[in-house]
């Protein structure tokens, strides 16, 4: 205990670094991340911005280190960089602009049924270890229909961790049409375009989507989960009208 009755308690600062993000070795963007799993973080950034449709397009990816932080150098067919020239940008922070005007993949599935959102909520907080040290970083987790947590990946922006369960599910081979996406952060726009990008038929959050996010979600056939003190929310297309 502390001085007047205070609880003292360990905590792990988390680390933030930058990570420049190079498509057949020129600068695309610099992202910053919790550096760990950042070859997943690579992929996922990949599909999850356009960059690439699939995860065979990447013909290699090369992580080195750099003066003050890390590269990640994506080789790809010229036709793929051609088409995203228009996008390229050096930039500090996190993807997805909101503002593009880029519509959205179309997503088909099922959903969970809210039995299996209530058994996914209860076990996130315990699947989050990066957070149980730091208290600090973001979860994004693969769960199955049945409300199962199969894979998980944390960063301290909710972006990034969205981006590295997107290049994690690509790298084991899951379908995220088979289950959905839940989420430790808010759902905002960019959240469900990189969700629709995955082709994941429903995402989940802690809290309440923006009325824009709705909007994205409905164009993609996306359904929405937000946990409020009342009880799981559902957001089914069309409800943002």
């Amino acid at each position: 205990m502390g001085d007047g009755g205070s609880e003292v308690m360990a905590w792990q600062v988390a680390e933030e670094t930058p990570v420049a993000v190079l498509l057949n070795g020129e600068n695309f963007a610099v992202m910053m991340l919790t550096p760990a799993d950042i070859e997943d973080f690579a992929i996922g950034f990949a599909l999850t911005e356009g960059i690439v449709r699939t995860v065979a397009e990447i013909e290699s990816l090369r992580i080195g280190e750099a003066a003050d932080g890390l590269i990640a150098n994506l080789s790809v067919a010229p036709a793929r960089l051609a088409a995203v020239q228009d996008r390229r940008r050096t930039l500090a922070g996190r993807a997805g602009c909101g503002i593009c005007g880029a519509q959205p993949r179309r997503v088909m599935g099922e959903v969970p049924s809210f039995d299996a959102l209530t058994r996914a909520f209860a076990a996130l907080p315990g699947a989050q270890e990066m957070n149980r040290a730091n208290h600090t970083t973001h979860a994004a987790a693969f769960c199955s229909l049945a409300g199962d947590i199969l894979v998980l990946r944390e960063d301290i922006g909710r972006h990034n961790a969205l981006d590295k369960l997107a290049g994690a599910l690509a790298r084991e081979g899951r379908d995220a049409s088979a289950g959905f996406v839940l989420l430790s952060s808010r759902v905002s726009v960019e959240m469900v375009q990189k969700a629709a990008a995955i082709a994941a038929p429903a995402l989940a959050a802690v809290s309440a989507p923006s009325a824009l996010a709705l909007r994205v979600a409905g164009q993609a056939g996306m359904t929405v989960f937000a946990r409020t003190p009342a009880g799981v929310m559902m957001f089914p297309p069309g409800s943002e009208q």
